[in-house]
């Protein structure tokens, strides 16, 4: 049960992101102008309220999964570089000197 849950994609790339937020403040912006007036012709604020939230629900229906369009530039990794003894690095702990004591 659990390996269909790990089966969903969770993540966007950077213009994925770039690209759901144009579209949900696009959708916003729209449904906003659209209710306000609506609301002004039939002189009903709550027509304005339900538009408004109407575009809401379709801008989240549209933007918050990680839909294939917002995955299409994934970022690409350096390899990771495998770690060998003789290195020469050493951690940052081991060459910082110990503090003397004051006699």
């Amino acid at each position: 049960m659990l390996s269909i849950f790990n089966s969903i994609p969770t993540h966007m790339d950077y213009k994925g992101q770039k690209l759901a937020e144009q579209i949900f403040q696009g959708i916003i912006l729209v449904s906003a102008v659209i209710g306000f007036i609506y609301g002004l012709i039939v002189e009903q604020f709550g027509w304005t309220v339900y538009i408004v939230l109407a575009g809401f629900a379709i801008s989240s229906l549209l933007t918050l999964p990680p839909w294939p369009m917002y995955r299409k530039n994934p970022l690409t990794w350096q390899p990771v570089l495998p770690e060998s003894p003789g290195d020469g690095r050493e951690k940052p702990q081991e060459n910082m000197k110990k503090p003397r004591k004051h006699k």
